[in-house]
């Protein structure tokens, strides 16, 4: 055995630097080194954000739950001696010279040590971004530590994972790439020539007429006549996921042809070698864990930041939407908490660089202290079994029997259910449903986003089930020895020292619970639930405006309903029969041409209008309203109004109704925005005064309202039934979808947003045509 080794002997008083340290891993260093290393500082590099490096280390990195500890044991200095210890550094290790000014370089030239834990460690991470850091990140970092004014290079402990072994079966040794056998020869600079090409060659084919046309076609598919401007922007959204799909399938299917499970296996194994071949005069040490979880001891049990890769998969089981995953029983899930990767980085900087050069330690469970996967399959299934989560109505839900197929039927079975279920919603969206009707659509959307999730878990860690790797701990052990006796048990790294099953049962599990936001109790809600949260949200007292839709929105009618009945008002009974037909005959035409753009839609039908009497029209529009309009109004839409009001509110009512038909609800808003039809000698020309208040001219609309009010409209409400009123809904803080159409409703809960369901008052019975009660007199010559 060498020398023995003390943490905080060696590391008191001195300056670590570290990169990734937003990270799980990272952030745990960062506090554990923070706390039990006396009079240490830590230089943290972070990419600076939109509001500068310092603001993102306070919010993403102290404010992090994981320093509550040290937050109480600190007290009232935990300010001062986080602004004395925590230096932040703005840089990012994607970036060739890491992005430093002349101060950062001055921090990290004054460090005596640097952990590189940045990585993109997404399992299906984009081929190009997965290179540029994970691959050449260590290079980068290597080589700004090289050019640093010291007499010295710092010792630089590179954070890589235990499957750079790849699909080997058997012992996997604490070796380099280059001394291990079986491990692929690649030529690291062509994959990143590679790499770059694949980004042009997809950039380039996303932008192609017929996919960019395919793009839009999709997009009009999702939003309808959203507008302009809504749909161009999610059609670039959708060529921007059709490039970033394309480089996920490319990364994946060069790690595996090349024996690794995905593209970040492969990336760190080739960013191992760059690292190596690049660092110059700089000490290096590379540190392996198999799969990080949740924390045994420190900073306290079962601390966990973000899904790793089993929580999902567990809660997925846990809520009864996945009953098999692939896997072989008697194989070893290689876990390791993140408490014991941290306390053997320490021990690597306690230790110092090998002069012997560049050494590699892995910190993983499966060779020494290995948990089958049966194993854990029993486990999970036993505890939520006796501690089952419990769904909406507060039942419990029965955990299904566990299977342990092979990973081709699994993919199979998924994919076959996935395309059953895109047939089915993409027909159900065209079928004309709104309100709890269009809701079964949306929850068919839902279940198609679950069934891809768990295609999605069975594709990236379906290897990391089947794995056969034995990665040898013997390095990490003999560390683990040369601690003094008292740090042996403080920094406790050794992976026979944990108890898997009071680890899964008493620290893991119930962590994850709590961490997904499940419901864990059974029983009624005492809580609030989320309808009434959102309804409380909605009228609140300090809400400014509330913006209103009025067809389907406030009244179940629509503009063709109120023309047919002031178009037969004055109608002969002969005629009435030939107008009906010739009505019924144009709605698909109508629905049609309104799907597309609803301006277009409204001009084109208003044309109707034309010759129309203003005289007649404004004696008819009173028994319209009151024999048709009100008993086809919502009266919890109408109560929503005033209790608006009631608040102080400013109520405003934006429709593409005509100002003659919106009369009789002006009284119930502060503003009314609508169209108008010009005329000429008492007579109704057709053609609209100005553009129709649609779509994107919405949001315009209410935000020059809210400038000319001094209102704010992230503190507005907006309410609307289609997704031809998306501008509306956006442009405000908290948008309210009412009755909402398919599309909508489809939008509306993959966004959150609260939704309305409103009835007509019992009792009415809306006659099969909107006709109006024929006015015994002179005929009207109106309808053209």
């Amino acid at each position: 055995m060498s020398d023995p080794v003390s943490i905080r002997t060696s590391l008191a008083g001195r300056r670590i630097g570290v990169t990734g340290a937003t990270g799980f891993l990272g952030t745990a260093l960062v506090e554990r080194l923070l706390r039990c290393v006396p009079e240490c500082q830590v230089a943290v590099l972070v990419r600076p954000g939109r509001r500068g490096a310092a603001d993102r280390v306070r919010r993403e990195i102290v404010r992090n739950d994981c320093f509550d500890r040290l937050r109480r044991e600190w007290g009232d200095r935990f300010d001062a001696e986080i602004g004395a210890r925590l230096l932040v550094v703005a840089g990012d290790v994607g970036q060739d010279g890491l992005g430093l000014d002349d101060d950062g370089r001055a921090v990290l030239a004054a460090c005596d040590a640097v952990v590189h834990s940045a990585a993109s460690v997404s399992f299906d991470a984009p081929l190009d971004a997965a290179v540029e850091v994970n691959l050449l990140g260590g290079s980068r970092l290597a080589g700004a530590m090289a050019d640093l004014p010291r007499p010295e290079p710092a010792h630089l402990v590179a954070v890589s994972t235990a499957y750079v072994a790849g699909a080997r079966r058997g012992d996997a040794p604490e070796k380099q790439l280059a001394e291990t056998p079986f491990s692929p020869d690649v030529a690291w600079r062509d994959e990143v020539s590679a790499a770059r090409r694949v980004r042009a060659d997809a950039e380039a084919a996303s932008r192609g007429p017929d996919q960019l046309a395919q793009f839009h076609k999709q997009a009009r598919h999702e939003l309808g006549a959203a507008g302009t401007p809504l749909l161009s922007e999610r059609a670039e959204k959708l060529r921007e996921e059709w490039v970033s799909r394309a480089l996920v399938d490319a990364g994946r299917g060069r790690a595996q042809s090349l024996g690794w499970p995905d593209a970040y296996a492969y990336t760190k194994a080739l960013g191992e070698r760059a690292l190596l071949e690049n660092r110059g005069p700089v000490p290096v040490t590379i540190v392996r864990p198999s799969i990080i979880e949740s924390a045994a001891a420190e900073p306290r049990p079962g601390w966990i930041r973000g899904f790793r890769m089993a929580e999902p998969v567990i809660i997925s089981y846990a809520r009864g939407l996945l009953q098999s995953f692939p896997g072989i029983p008697e194989g070893v899930i290689d876990v390791i908490p993140v408490d014991f990767v941290v306390a053997a980085i320490l021990a690597v900087l306690a230790a110092g660089p090998d002069p012997g050069g560049p050494t590699v330690y892995q910190v993983a469970s499966g060779s020494v202290n290995p948990l089958r996967y049966r194993r854990l399959v029993d486990l999970v299934t036993s505890y939520f079994r006796e501690n089952p989560l419990y769904d909406a109505d507060g039942q419990p839900i029965v955990t299904p029997e566990w299977s342990f197929p092979g990973r081709g039927k699994v993919q199979r079975q998924l994919q076959r259910a996935d395309r059953l279920l895109t047939t089915a919603e993409k027909a159900s969206r065209s079928l004309p449903m709104r309100g709890r009707q269009a809701e079964w659509t949306a929850r068919l959307e839902e279940r198609r986003t679950l069934v891809g999730r768990a295609l999605g878990y069975v594709e990236l860690y379906g290897a990391y089930t089947e794995t056969e790797a034995r990665f040898r701990v013997d390095r990490l052990l003999d560390l683990h020895g040369r601690l003094t006796g008292e740090e042996r048990s403080e920094f406790q790294f050794d992976p026979r020292a944990v108890d898997w099953d009071r680890y899964v049962q008493e620290i893991h599990l119930p962590s994850i619970v709590v961490h997904a936001r499940v419901r864990a109790t059974p029983g009624k809600r005492t809580t609030p639930d989320r309808h009434e949260r959102g309804k409380r949200a909605v009228l609140a007292p300090e809400r400014h405006i509330a913006a209103f839709d009025l067809e389907n929105t406030l009244i179940a009618s629509n503009v063709v309903e109120s023309w047919s009945w002031l178009a037969t008002r004055r109608m002969p009974d002969a005629d009435r029969l030939r107008f009906t037909l010739r009505t019924l005959r144009e709605a698909p035409a109508l629905l049609a041409l309104d799907r597309r753009d609803r301006g277009d839609f409204l001009r084109h039908f208003y044309r109707r209008y034309e010759g129309a009497s203003l005289e007649e029209l404004r004696e008819d529009v009173p028994e319209l309203f009151s024999t048709l309009l009100i008993g086809k109004s919502f009266p919890a839409g109408i109560r929503r109004v005033r209790e608006h009001r009631a608040l102080g509110h400013r109520t405003l009512l934006i429709t593409g109704a005509l100002e003659i038909l919106v009369e009789p609800f002006r009284p119930l808003f502060d503003e009314v925005v609508c169209a108008r039809l010009s005329d000429r000698d008492g007579r109704l020309t057709g053609e609209l005064d100005h553009s129709p208040p649609t779509g994107e001219a919405r949001a315009l609309v209410m935000a020059d309202y809210a400038a000319a009010e001094g209102l704010e409209l992230a503190e507005s409400v907006a309410y609307a039934d289609s997704a031809s009123d998306l501008p509306m809904l956006e442009a405000v803080g908290h948008p309210v979808a009412v009755n909402p159409e398919v599309k909508l409703a489809t939008i509306a809960r993959r966004r959150g947003w609260h939704t309305e369901h409103w009835s007509r008052a019992p009792g009415y019975s809306p006659p099969v045509l909107p006709l109006a009660p024929r006015l015994m007199g002179r005929p009207r010559e109106r309808a053209r």
